[in-house]
């Protein structure tokens, strides 16, 4: 299964795969149905989930449903234990939208939703984010997740999610990093794909965040929340849900 699944991962896209999750779903649930795990997001259980990564591979990290990997089942359970998301009526830019979270935000009535990216042909908006095409104060909450390893200029990019969100808005900006790491590690001019790998964990990253990685928010003018909210869960429940013990999830805000 390691190897089927990392061949999946290295060979078909992402966006692919999760299309695929979908028309496959039925079959999926009936041949992973069990006990063992709950994907709270789809809210069915399973007998495993499946390994994930590129390099070395995660164990039970990708759940067969929904093809949610720790970080997404971790911001689920924040937004549905912590947060009104799921009733009051918000305004929200989501930019490079994980797809299972733009099919299921798109049809909550409670929520004004625009996704945005520059490449994806399934947003509703085509937008560099070094540069948005929305007035100041436009939004109440933004997510932005492992999007901003990719950009170079990434306090361009912070500054312009800081214009467009509302004073007393908040949002999520999930980014690889490593928690031993101090400073961020950054090199731009390596530039091959493989060297990126090497370096950065993937082919198309230009760094690892290290903790400074909140730093470069405050810069940007954010509050910033170091939450590592998995830990409010018990071993049993990180163990059923499928999440990382000591990932961040950094929640931040706008006064």
């Amino acid at each position: 299964m390691k190897k089927i699944t990392k061949f999946l991962l290295n060979t078909i896209p992402r966006p692919v795969l999760i299309h695929l999750s979908v028309l496959l779903r039925p079959l999926i649930y009936l041949f992973f149905k069990g006990t063992t795990f709950t994907d709270p997001i789809d809210g069915k259980s399973y007998r495993k989930f499946l390994p994930y990564g590129y390099g070395k591979q995660r164990e039970n990290a990708l759940s067969p449903g929904t093809l949610s990997l720790e970080r997404h089942r971790q911001m689920w359970l924040y937004l549905q234990n912590e947060t009104d998301f799921f009733t009051k009526n918000y305004k929200v830019l989501h930019i490079a939208p994980e797809q299972e979270f733009l099919r299921k935000f798109k049809k909550m009535k409670n929520l004004d939703y625009i996704s945005a990216d520059l490449y994806s042909p399934i947003v509703d908006v085509k937008a560099d984010i070094l540069e948005l095409p929305f007035e100041d104060e436009s939004f109440d909450i933004v997510f932005c997740n492992h999007v901003l390893e990719h950009i170079e200029d990434d306090g361009k990019a912070m500054s312009e999610l800081f214009r467009v969100m509302k004073s007393g808005g908040w949002g999520i900006f999930q980014v690889p990093m490593k928690n031993s790491l101090e400073k961020t590690y950054e090199d731009f001019s390596i530039k091959d794909p493989k060297e990126k790998q090497k370096h950065f964990g993937q082919y198309d990253h230009v760094r690892w965040y290290g903790m400074d990685y909140f730093d470069r928010l405050k810069i940007a003018g954010f509050e910033v929340d170091i939450n590592f909210y998995s830990k409010q869960f018990s071993t049993e429940e990180r163990k059923k849900f499928g999440l990382m013990e000591n990932e961040i999830l950094p929640v931040i805000s706008k006064k």
